[in-house]
């Protein structure tokens, strides 16, 4: 299982870095794919409690928000967030089974608001000043974050951090991965030579490494409500596509309204 992660982690890191070095249209594309998989997991694990979302219109909807970020059109995010509520609440109305109506479809709505409009800040970063750096710094922190919280928890996590959500997490281990998301951030933004000065980048740092760990126990939340371990099984050793993104989810639009507050751009 270890010598599973171990490849399936590095072949994905590989191909990450490529598809934000090569930029459009393929990583576009990859984000759609990705959006439309996790997406589906999402409405999967909902599925596992009876509740019954409106499972390929949501994934249309997480792809075309994916796609409304390359749209100058500035009310191009608010005309879809208004089509995407119309849509399941007049779709409720011509269903035969009329039980559990509202809920499926606020799960329809969530699922493409959780994944498919938090994903898309990732095309908007990309398609910012110094874009490229600006999303390897990211994601980076991210993912490091991910990785230090869950070695330096397994190894010397004695406290538990969120009990009630996830038992096998640990101070210690959020720490460390707060550690690794500064370290990573100092890293990345010389690398790239990103306008940020050395608090700033640890502010950055520190503020991604937060909402890394709050996006993983979101997820860890969802699968306990619903009692499931994995959103899937399409990567070995590591489960679904949504169980390798949850922590990207909360940290894109966090991280890109950081950098607009912190580069002032508009």
């Amino acid at each position: 299982m270890i010598l599973k992660r171990i490849v399936t982690g590095f072949a994905v890191a590989v191909l990450i870095g490529l598809l934000i070095w090569a930029g459009d249209p393929w990583f576009t594309i990859a984000a759609c794919i990705v959006s439309a998989l996790a997406t589906y997991e999402f409405y999967k694990i909902a599925r596992h409690e009876s509740i019954y979302p409106f499972t390929y219109p949501g994934i249309i909807f997480s792809i075309l928000f994916i796609l409304q970020a390359h749209l100058s059109w500035p009310l191009a995010c608010p005309a879809l967030i208004s089509l995407l509520i119309l849509t399941p609440l007049i779709w409720i109305l011509f269903k035969h089974d009329k039980d559990k109506a509202f809920i499926n479809a606020g799960w329809t709505i969530m699922g493409v608001l959780y994944i498919g409009w938090f994903l898309s800040f990732y095309i908007s970063m990309r398609n910012m000043l110094n874009g490229m750096g600006w999303v390897y710094l990211v994601i980076a922190c991210t993912a490091f974050s991910d990785v230090f919280a869950y070695a330096v928890g397994s190894k010397v996590g004695k406290h538990q951090l969120a009990s009630s959500i996830s038992p096998g997490k640990t101070i210690e281990g959020a720490m460390g991965g707060m550690s690794a998301s500064i370290f990573f951030a100092f890293i990345v933004s010389m690398i790239f030579k990103l306008p940020l000065n050395w608090w700033q980048i640890i502010c950055v740092g520190f503020i991604i490494g937060i909402f890394a760990q709050l996006g993983d126990l979101t997820e860890s939340l969802l699968k306990r409500n619903m009692k499931t371990k994995d959103a899937g099984n399409i990567l070995p050793g590591h489960g679904g596509i949504l169980d390798r993104i949850d922590s990207h989810l909360l940290v894109a639009p966090v991280a890109y309204f950081l950098i607009l507050m912190v580069t002032n751009q508009s």
